[in-house]
């Protein structure tokens, strides 16, 4: 029984996983996609669901700071609800708020190159997403 953790963004989905105790999160990659075609993504994260035996798919929910859900909450509400028709695996909507400028305090703390941020950012985002969620649980 895994997790998947998702940061998804318009182009990119920063993608992780748990371990099988549902402990801790891992960053595995970030998916190249167009957000107006699902289908761009489908079959990597159909890989990833059937190779980790995902059951269930936490996706970050980018909120206002005044808690009000705008236009990229529609978004991921909407990618949410289709990822629970065609996996058919428990979604779960998580609070993101500030976690990419988390995950970019975290990769500037560690002296990560701009280059290199930027190609890990959304994965970074989705391991504090998802850890978030785990670390709810215990």
């Amino acid at each position: 029984m895994k997790s998947l953790g998702l940061d998804v963004g318009e182009k990119t989905i920063g993608v992780a996983v748990s371990d099988a105790l549902q402990f801790t999160a891992q960053g595995i990659e970030t998916i190249r996609w167009d957000e107006s075609d699902y289908s761009t993504a489908f079959e990597r994260l159909n890989e990833i669901i059937k190779s980790y035996e995902i059951t269930t798919i936490i996706v970050g929910l980018p909120k206002n700071m005044n808690g009000t859900i705008g236009p990229r909450g529609e978004a991921s509400q909407d990618f949410a609800a289709y990822l629970k028709d065609t996996f058919k695996v428990e979604v779960v909507l998580w609070d993101e708020r500030l976690t990419t400028m988390a995950a970019e305090k975290v990769l500037l703390d560690a002296d990560v190159s701009r280059k290199k941020r930027k190609k890990v950012i959304d994965k970074m985002a989705a391991v504090m997403i998802l850890q978030g969620y785990l670390d709810s649980k215990q």
